[in-house]
């Protein structure tokens, strides 16, 4: 009986984590809950895909890419190393890399995988809903 209480105990310690989906704490939790009408003009570039723009929310504002015929993708524009300033918001270049001007650190626009040797954490990515052929919704929940 005693082993049986020593084994579930254990298995409970171990078997809890306090791991979550982004363990990044430099950046802080901001709701987001943007809806994107591509029509409009400041999104015509998401109409085609490999196409991006940026638009307001998040920290600093979020990147949006159309990575494939009815998927898209969304990064906060503030460097998941850094805490947030102006010089932290990251721009687009070459159309592929999400670029920092604090420290010219890197990361791909795909996936938010970063380039630059020694930054831990990806670009902080927000769900996209696709609703129909003409609207996105970007949440954080």
């Amino acid at each position: 009986m005693r082993n049986s209480a020593i084994i579930i105990i254990l298995f409970f310690l171990f078997s809890c984590s306090d791991n979550d989906d982004n363990p990044n704490t430099i950046l802080p939790n901001v709701p987001v809950n943007e809806t994107i009408f591509l029509n409009n003009p400041e999104y015509t570039n998401l109409q085609v895909v490999g196409g991006w723009a940026y638009s307001q929310g998040g920290i600093s504002g979020i990147i949006i890419y159309h990575s494939s015929i009815n998927s898209y993708v969304a990064f906060e524009r503030s460097a998941p190393h850094l805490s947030p300033e102006a010089c932290s918001r990251m721009d687009v270049k070459n159309s592929i890399i999400m670029h920092c001007s604090c420290d010219d650190s890197e990361f791909q626009i795909i996936d938010g995988a970063p380039m630059t040797d020694g930054i831990n954490y990806p670009a902080k990515q927000y769900r996209v809903e696709v609703l129909g052929n003409n609207t996105l919704r970007i949440t954080n929940f």
